[in-house]
């Protein structure tokens, strides 16, 4: 079995609509499928967008091989060999348009767009959506804890909890983007360059007859990189008296103790208490570091009873995401082929926030030139011109009318830009320091009442009168 080829990670039925299409003959049809989601994830005022890189890895590897051919040749649709000889013949040839990874992104507006022949643009749908959902709900999530300590150390310490061996790379990457400054995870540092970090565990203490012995040990092992976890047997009777008897013992060699780890208990009151018996000992620069289950609520909390924590290492719930396991990211067809142009398609539902909006569309962030702040993001069909000539728009919000607002003093920003054209990559894939970096920049952008990770305002995001008029136009028709 070739677990590496990722070619069939995806549904059956999309499998099955590629058979269609071939069997009516419609497999070279062009269309536009768009992907974004529907509700802002952690009640959040924003997303982080993550995965393009995996994306593309995907995308640029697919090839129907001898053992994928041999598999659906057991399925009870019994596939016609010559759709089996199509499909050994198969690569990507269209064309893919994409946020930059690190950028903010907001609920119903297209993040990924994929341009192909519908044989193509079927197949991709579930392994896109895989990977943007998972990435960008991690790097959300991420983003959300970096805002409540801006100025502290984060570590990503999530790989034993995290659901299999790619999530905790990849969610390790994710979180690197939006701001952690490492993870305990040693393949993703090999991978990306991520730096690598870690203490030791309480069974390292278990092993020896005595906490100090335990420690003591260690300190030889490692000299220059000490950091002891305190909390084994008593943490303010034993564990913090004897980090800071290695302290002078390491202070005898020219050397110093780097931190303590707390990870269970009371970490206000014992981070608290250890700090006075450290500066009291003479060992003021000795961090503390504090890890059990945190997230951004129990971490605001802790900050708010004075906690005395320099470094925090997250690990359950931010690579599970554990107060929101999905970010429910969609997959729709926009626009169709038919008689050599595209016409736009819409999906209509009982829920209005599930119905889609039609057409081939660019995205536009508006940024007013006045303030240098982000105003708006901007949906427009395909064959509009008036954003790009700089004129006045007007920024309507359908859900929240009274938002809505002409501006005439703006940069429009493409949200979208190429990434693959004509099945070839048109866009350097930049390196992870290179999206992290973006990333900070991208939350300047923003005035602060949108990145609150309580009751944010509602950033806008507008759809040209064009483009609503379009929507609203094709709900009259098949509403009739």
């Amino acid at each position: 079995m070739s677990y590496s080829n990722l070619t069939l990670h995806t549904d059956k039925y999309q499998i099955n609509m590629m058979y269609a299409h071939w069997i009516q003959g419609s497999l070279n049809e062009k269309a536009v499928f768009e992907a974004y989601f529907r509700k802002m994830p952690f009640g959040n005022g924003y997303a982080v967008f993550a995965g393009l890189e995996r994306i593309m890895d995907y995308i640029r590897s697919l090839r129907f091989g001898d053992e994928e051919i041999a598999y659906l040749r057991t399925q009870e649709e019994n596939y016609k060999e010559e759709f089996l000889d199509e499909l050994r013949q198969f690569q990507f040839t269209g064309n893919i348009y994409a946020a930059k990874e690190g950028s903010l992104v907001f609920a119903n507006e297209p993040i990924i767009c994929v341009e192909a022949r519908i044989f193509e643009a079927q197949l991709v749908e579930t392994a896109i959506l895989n990977m943007m959902n998972y990435q960008t709900l991690i790097a959300t999530k991420a983003s959300r804890i970096k805002q409540i300590v801006p100025n502290d150390v984060l570590l990503e310490f999530g790989s034993r909890r995290a659901q299999e061996a790619d999530a905790a790379i990849w969610g390790a990457r994710a979180a690197y983007i939006s701001g952690f400054h490492a993870t305990s995870n040693m393949r993703a540092g090999m991978l990306f360059g991520i730096p690598a970090k870690g203490t030791h565990a309480h069974s390292w203490v278990q092993g020896h007859d005595s906490e100090e012995e335990a420690f003591h040990a260690y300190a030889e092992a490692l000299p220059d990189h000490v950091t002891l976890l305190v909390d084994t047997y008593n943490t303010l009777k034993s564990g913090v008296p004897n980090a800071i008897k290695i302290a002078r013992l390491l202070e005898e060699q020219g050397k110093r103790l780097i931190g303590i780890r707390l990870d269970s208990g009371d970490l206000a009151y014992l981070s608290i208490t250890a700090r006075k018996m450290l500066d009291e000992a003479g060992f003021p620069d000795v961090k503390i570091v504090a890890s059990n289950d945190l997230d951004e609520d129990i971490i605001a909390n802790l900050k708010s009873q004075g906690a005395e924590i320099d470094i925090w290492g997250i690990g359950t719930k931010l690579i599970t995401a554990a107060d929101q396991p999905s970010l429910g990211g969609v997959y729709k067809l926009v626009a169709r082929e038919k008689n050599g142009v595209y016409e736009p398609v819409i999906k209509i539902s009982g829920n209005p926030e599930k119905v889609s909006s039609p057409g081939f569309k660019n995205v536009y962030r508006i940024i007013n030139t006045d303030t240098g702040k982000a105003e708006a993001d901007y949906l427009t069909l395909k064959n509009e011109q008036n954003v790009q000539r700089g004129e006045r728009i007007k920024l309507f919000d359908p859900i929240h009318p009274y938002m809505s607002k002409y501006i005439e003093r703006y940069e429009a920003i493409p949200l979208l830009i190429p990434i693959m054209m004509h099945g070839e990559l048109v866009y350097e894939l930049p390196a992870l320091e290179q999206i992290r970096d973006y990333h900070a920049e991208q939350m300047k952008l923003f005035w602060p009442q949108y990145l609150r990770r309580l009751n944010a305002e509602p950033y806008r995001v507008s759809l040209s009168e064009t483009a609503w008029t379009l929507k609203m136009d094709l709900i009259k028709k098949y509403q009739e």
